[in-house]
């Protein structure tokens, strides 16, 4: 089973234009993030994609390896779809640019649930982690996701799910941590198949998956990254370097 990692970046951000390309001791958060990918060494290989002739630059004078993407593209996960298309892989994990303290445990949670499928019915696996504070669980910039007896994905919502109709019943709330493991195929197949309405109404690009029938398995984790969105983010990365 061949693995690779793909780590999707793109040059503009809107809250922090060129973050992947800000210091962080003296390297570039993209290349932190990078060499922690590697690091793991749960790869065969790994590639930076990316929109900006600066990162790749930044990537490859590091001696990374980067591949620059022909189309634009809306998010991500299409951004490595157009990458691996032609490549000769099985299993395809998406690393967040943005997090330059990759979790090693989390990323080896997500790539073992293939190496126990055998029947090959799992399309992809990702992250969820167990949340308590009700101001996080109504505030839609966190994603949640619900599950059924065997950790499959049931649905994604910006709203609170389960509605707390009952909050005596036991339910729990679990937030959608956006690192994944696909199957080439399944990651072809998003690439190629409109957008539904669910989708586009959430604003939650792994719903596409549920809309057209595929499984995901939800593994629960303790992940905690500092993913960096603003230049306060990287003050904390910065610190957390250093330490």
């Amino acid at each position: 089973m061949k693995v690779v990692a793909m780590i999707p970046a793109r040059y503009g951000a809107t809250r922090f234009p060129g973050k992947l390309m800000a210091d962080l001791g003296g390297k570039p958060v993209i290349v932190r993030t990078y060499e922690a990918t590697k690091a793991t060494n749960l790869f065969d290989e790994v590639y930076v994609v990316t929109d900006s002739e600066i990162i790749k630059d930044a990537v490859e004078e590091h001696l990374g390896k980067a591949i620059m993407s022909i189309k634009e593209h809306e998010c991500g996960t299409d951004r490595i779809a157009e990458a691996v298309e032609n490549l000769d892989v099985d299993i395809v994990v998406n690393v967040q640019g943005d997090e330059p303290f990759v979790n090693e445990e989390a990323l080896k949670q997500v790539i073992e649930v293939f190496k126990t499928d055998d029947q090959k019915d799992i399309d992809l696996a990702s992250l969820m982690q167990r949340m308590t504070d009700w101001k996080d669980i109504t505030d839609p910039n966190y994603v949640k996701v619900i599950v059924d007896q065997d950790n499959f994905a049931l649905y994604f919502s910006r709203s609170p799910i389960p509605y707390p109709r009952d909050k005596n019943a036991g339910a729990h709330y679990f937030e959608h941590i956006g690192v994944y493991a696909f199957r080439k195929k399944a990651i072809l197949d998003f690439y190629h198949l409109p957008m539904l309405s669910l989708e586009a109404t959430e604003k939650v690009e792994c719903i596409r998956f549920l809309e057209y029938g595929k499984k995901i398995k939800m593994v629960e984790t303790d992940f905690m990254g500092i993913e960096i969105d603003t230049p306060e983010d990287l003050i904390k990365a910065q610190k957390y370097l250093k330490h």
